[in-house]
């Protein structure tokens, strides 16, 4: 269960950007981009997926992530937590253990055979559910977990990203003219912040990267990439 310690939500993004940093999640190449699977070129990419496999790291972000939610949604909002194939579902299973709920995990579509389910574990109807996801961009991977458990009968009004790429201002707002109100730990701008703080990278590098989350669609169409997004 969680230890009910209400870390300082900028300290708390502070330390998550600096442990992404520590075990080698966070990569920065400007003048060879990386290509994300919206078509966009990127001087950044970050692997969430490496917490799992560093106890002492993934403990406190858990711990963070509990704290935001109790913070930000309440203490009696929840009847299951859900993680999104695949990344989500380790980090849903940790989540759920520090809030004391149920689990289920949601398949990206219905696995085809037996039962054909899409969402595995128990969901009664009208269950709150809390979606939460390694990372999102635009909130568009989570929507589609968010669907299919309002589909067979769930409520689904929050989700928690451990990483928001806070890239995008409309996001949120879009997120929430859809009924969901989004939550996360830690930015692209904290992980910045750490990187100069640090001295991680030489300044043109940093620059870079500073312009790219300024206008990320306008710098994506100078470096190869698509200059502006596939509705969703």
């Amino acid at each position: 269960m969680f230890s009910n310690a209400f870390t300082d939500k900028a300290v708390m993004a502070e330390l998550v950007a600096k442990m992404l940093w520590e075990i080698k999640a966070v990569h920065f190449r400007a003048d060879e981009p990386y290509k994300l699977s919206s078509g966009m070129a990127s001087p950044v990419y970050i692997d969430c997926r490496k917490l799992i496999s560093y106890p002492r790291i993934r403990s406190a972000v858990m711990d963070f992530a509990a704290a935001t939610i109790l913070r930000e949604a309440g203490f009696e909002q929840f009847d299951v937590v859900a993680g999104g194939e695949t990344a989500g579902i380790p980090f849903a299973a940790m989540l759920a253990e520090r809030l004391g709920l149920p689990m289920i995990y949601v398949r990206k579509a219905p696995k085809g055979h037996g039962r054909n389910a899409q969402i595995e574990g128990h969901m009664p109807e009208g269950a709150r559910v809390l979606v939460i996801e390694d990372l999102t961009t635009a909130g568009g991977s989570m929507f589609k977990f968010i669907d299919a458990i309002r589909a067979a009968g769930g409520i689904v009004d929050h989700g928690i990203a451990l990483f928001y790429y806070d890239i995008f201002p409309e996001a949120r707002a879009e997120m929430k003219s859809k009924g969901v109100d989004l939550h996360f730990i830690a930015t692209w701008r904290n992980v910045l912040a750490v990187a100069r703080e640090q001295a991680l990278f030489d300044e043109k590098t940093l620059n870079e990267v500073e312009a790219f989350l300024n206008a990320p669609l306008a710098w994506s169409g100078r470096n190869g990439g698509v200059s502006a997004l596939a509705a969703q």
